[in-house]
C-alpha cells in the first residue's frame, strides 16, 4: 500500500519548490481493571496524510483521511493554495530552505509481540496482580493497566525521499491507594501518569515488575497513610529518576524549545525565560550537568530515525558542563533563528503540522552511586514519583511535589515522609546540582502526554535520568 502512495503522490505532486507527504496510520488497544473489574477495551484506529508545499517563499499544509488518488489530489491543491497565500507574508523565505531528502527505515525493537497475547490473557495478567493490593481494608481503590500501541508512517518526497518507521509502544501502570481517618494517600509503581513508557514488546512488562507489584504499591500506600508530612525548611533534596523526569520536562524540555524561544506559543503554552543570545555562554547549571537529545536510544519513548521534516536523529549535546549549547528546533525554527538545532520537528497524528518538540531529553550518568549521593547529605530528603506540578508561562518559576519522601540525616536514610514538595526558579536551580548518580541508577522513563500547540496536539516524550542531587533547596510539606 505504501508503494501505491508514494507512487500517487509522486505523479500528482506539482512544479513547486518542495513537496513532501506524510502517512500516518495507528492503532491502540488500553485495558484497565479496577477494583477486580475489568473495564471495556478502549480502542481506535487512525490513518491518513499530511502534505507540506513550499513555494514562492510561501509554506502550506493540508491533511486528508482520503488516500484515493483524488483524495491526494485535493490535498495537494489546497497546500500549494496555501503556500502561495502565505508567500511574502511569513516571518521566513521559506523558498531559500534546502528541506532534506531522507532515505532509510526504523522499526522499535519488539522481542515479544503484544499481538502473541490474547485480549483475555491480557486481562486476566492484570486483574492477578491487581488482585494482590487487597492486603487491608484501608486499600479503597487500586488498579492495573497496558496501553498498546502500533504506529506505521511513511516519508516521501517529490525529489525522492523514502523513510518508512514503524513504532510499538507499551505503556504499563498500577496504583493502589489507602484511606482512614479523612486522609487518603496514593501509590503507584514506576511512575504516576504513565511515566512507565517504552518502545517495544511484551517483554516490557518483565522491565516494568509487573509480578508482585500489587503487593509492593499496597504496602507502600499504607505506610504513606501512616508517615509524617515532610517537614518545612531550606536542605538538600535527592530527586530519582521518575521525579527527574518532570524536572527535565518541565524546567529544561520547554524553556529550550525553538518555536516558544521565538514567540510561537505563547498564546497557548507561553514563552520561555531563554533567549537566543544565551546559546554557547549561559551557565544553565553546574558543571555536573550534561543533557543530550537522544532519539537514537534504542527502545526509549520517543525514539526515531528521522523527524517529521525528514531530519535524520542524532544525539546532540544540548548542555555540556553546565553550558547552554542548542535549542530544541527543527529545520524551519533553525531556519527562522539561525542558529543549529535537533532533529526534534514533530506531530502527533496525520492531521497535524509538525512543530518543535521535545523527543528523548536525558540527563547523562555522573560518577556517584546511590550510597555516596546518600552519604554527602546531611539533612536533606529523597524524593520520587510526582504527583502535582505547576510553573509559570516562562517556564521560570516552579513548583512540584511527590507521592514518596525519606529522610536523610547525617548521611544516612531516615523515615518515610508523605507530601513533599519544592520549589525553585529553573534559571538557577540546575546549578545547584551537587551530585550526579551513576548508571546503577539510571532509570528510562517518559511521559504519553506532553501538550503543546494551536490546534493542541498531544505527543509522547522520553526522559532518561540518573539520580541527582540539589543543595539549598526550598522544601515544604502538606501540614496545615
Amino acid at each position: 500500500m505504501l508503494d501505491t502512495l508514494r507512487s500517487d503522490f509522486r505523479s500528482l505532486a506539482p512544479a513547486v519548490d518542495f513537496c513532501a507527504l506524510r502517512f500516518v496510520e495507528e492503532s491502540s488497544e488500553y485495558l484497565a481493571v479496577r477494583q477486580d473489574v475489568p473495564e471495556p477495551p478502549q480502542l481506535s484506529t487512525s490513518r491518513g496524510a499530511m502534505v507540506t508545499v513550499i513555494d514562492g517563499g510561501g509554506l502550506g499544509y493540508a491533511a486528508t483521511s482520503d488516500l484515493s488518488k483524488a483524495g491526494l489530489a485535493r490535498a495537494i491543491d489546497r497546500a500549494r493554495d496555501y503556500a502561495r497565500l502565505t508567500a511574502g507574508k511569513s516571518v521566513v523565505d521559506y523558498g531559500t530552505m534546502r528541506m532534506p531528502r531522507p532515505a532509510g527505515a526504523y522499526r522499535s525493537p519488539v522481542a515479544r509481540d503484544p499481538a502473541s497475547l490474547s485480549r483475555a490473557d491480557k486481562y486476566e495478567l492484570l486483574a492477578a496482580e491487581a488482585k494482590q493490593c487487597r492486603i487491608d481494608d484501608r486499600i479503597v481503590d487500586w488498579e492495573a493497566n497496558l496501553w498498546t500501541t502500533a504506529s506505521r508512517q511513511a516519508y516521501f518526497t517529490a525529489d525522492g525521499g523514502d523513510v518508512r518507521q514503524e513504532f510499538h509502544f507499551v505503556v504499563p501502570n498500577l496504583s493502589a491507594t489507602a484511606y482512614a481517618k479523612g486522609e487518603s494517600q496514593t501509590r503507584s509503581h514506576a511512575g504516576r501518569y504513565n511515566g512507565f513508557c517504552r518502545q517495544g514488546g511484551l517483554e516490557i512488562l518483565d522491565a516494568f515488575g509487573l509480578e508482585g507489584a500489587g503487593r509492593e504499591v499496597a504496602q507502600a500506600a499504607l505506610e504513606l497513610l501512616a508517615a509524617p508530612n515532610c517537614p518545612s525548611g531550606t536542605m538538600d533534596v535527592l530527586l530519582m529518576p521518575d521525579q527527574m523526569m518532570l524536572q527535565i520536562h518541565e524546567s529544561i524540555g520547554h524553556p529550550l524549545e525553538l518555536d516558544r524561544i521565538l514567540g510561537d506559543e505563547r498564546n497557548f503554552a507561553g514563552t520561555s525565560f531563554v533567549t537566543l543570545d544565551m546559546f554557547g555562554t549561559y551557565r544553565y547549571g553546574s558543571e555536573l550537568l550534561d543533557v543530550t537529545h537522544d532519539p537514537t536510544r534504542a527502545g526509549q519513548y520517543a525514539s526515531y530515525g528521522w523527524d517529521d521534516d525528514g531530519l535524520a536523529a542524532e544525539k546532540v549535546h544540548v548542555i555540556r558542563d553546565g553550558i547552554l549549547q542548542r535549542p530544541l528546533g527543527g529545520a524551519i525554527s533553525q531556519k527562522r533563528a539561525g542558529i543549529d538545532g535537533v532533529a526534534n520537528t514533530r506531530a502527533c497524528s496525520w492531521n497535524r503540522a509538525p512543530i518543535d518538540r521535545m523527543a528523548n531529553l536525558n540527563v547523562e550518568p555522573g560518577t556517584s552511586t546511590l550510597d555516596e549521593l546518600v552519604a554527602a547529605i546531611g539533612h536533606g530528603v529523597m524524593m520520587r514519583t510526582n504527583v502535582s506540578w505547576s510553573i509559570d508561562d516562562s517556564r521560570n518559576k516552579f513548583q512540584f511535589g511527590c507521592e514518596w519522601g525519606r529522610m536523610i540525616r547525617d548521611g544516612k536514610l531516615a523515615e518515610v515522609v508523605k507530601n513533599p514538595n519544592y520549589r525553585g526558579i529553573s534559571a538557577t536551580f540546575w546549578r545547584s546540582l551537587c551530585g550526579v548518580g551513576d548508571a546503577s541508577t539510571f532509570e528510562v522513563m517518559g511521559t504519553p502526554y506532553c501538550g503543546k500547540g494551536e490546534p493542541s496536539q498531544v505527543i509522547r516524550v522520553g526522559h532518561a535520568s540518573p539520580a541527582c542531587r540539589f543543595s539549598n533547596v526550598d522544601v515544604f510539606g502538606g501540614a496545615a
